[in-house]
C-alpha cells in the first residue's frame, strides 16, 4: 500500500497486533481496519501505523515523544525500531492496560498517565514527536519539546478527516512543514481522565 521502508516493514512484523485487541477480533486482527479498544479509542490501521513510522525516520537509540499511548500497539513498533519512547495517555484504563501488556512483552517504553497538550518537558527534548489523535492546532509547548533538527509527524485537522503533517525544524531554527494524505483519526482531548 505505500510503506516501503523495510525497517519499519520488519518492526511490524514482530510485533503480534492481535495481542492489543479483543479475542473477538482474533480472526480479522491483521485486516487493514481500525478497532475500537475501549473509551472511545480504537488501534489505528496496520498501513496508518506503517506510514507514521516511515515518516518519522527513525534511527536506533533516537528518543520519541508518542502523544496516545492507546493500545500500546504504535509503541511497540517504535520500540522495535530502536527508539527510546516516552508515551503519554490520558485514559487511565488504557494506560495501565498498556504498561501491563508492554511489560509482559519485554518491551521497556517510559509510560506516562497524563495530559498530552503538555508533553513531557522534564525529559525534553526529543528526537521526534508522534500524534496518535487529531490535532486542530499545533501546541506550542509540544513544539519546544523538539530537538533543533527534529520531526515532529501528526494528524492535522479538524472533523472527520486529517492531513497528514511533518513538521521540521530548519537550521535557521524556522520550521516547514508537508503533507502526506488523508487519514481519520480521533480528535486529542485536554486533561486526563479515570473514566473506566
Amino acid at each position: 500500500m505505500g510503506v516501503t521502508n523495510e525497517q519499519v516493514l520488519n518492526a511490524m512484523f514482530a510485533v503480534p497486533r492481535h495481542f492489543f485487541l479483543s479475542s473477538a477480533f482474533l480472526e480479522i486482527a491483521y485486516d487493514n481496519k481500525a478497532f475500537q479498544i475501549g473509551v472511545d479509542q480504537t488501534i489505528s490501521h496496520p498501513f496508518t501505523v506503517g506510514m507514521q513510522s516511515s515518516l518519522l525516520n527513525i534511527e536506533p537509540g533516537m528518543k520519541v515523544l508518542e502523544i496516545g499511548t492507546g493500545s500500546g500497539y504504535q509503541c511497540a513498533v517504535l520500540c522495535e525500531l530502536g527508539a527510546k519512547v516516552y508515551s503519554i495517555e490520558r485514559q487511565r484504563v488504557l494506560h495501565v492496560n498498556a504498561k501491563k501488556l508492554l511489560e509482559q512483552m519485554g518491551y521497556k517504553p517510559y509510560l506516562s498517565y497524563g495530559d498530552g497538550f503538555k508533553g513531557m518537558p522534564a525529559f525534553a527534548p526529543f528526537d521526534r514527536i508522534l500524534f496518535t489523535c487529531a490535532v486542530p492546532n499545533l501546541p506550542d509547548e509540544l513544539l519546544m519539546q523538539l530537538k533543533p533538527g527534529g520531526r515532529l509527524v501528526m494528524p492535522y485537522g479538524e472533523g472527520k478527516v486529517q492531513q497528514m503533517m511533518v513538521v521540521e525544524e530548519q537550521p535557521d531554527g524556522t520550521f516547514s512543514s508537508s503533507y502526506h494524505g488523508e487519514y481519520s483519526f480521533v480528535p486529542m482531548l485536554e486533561k486526563r481522565t479515570s473514566a473506566q
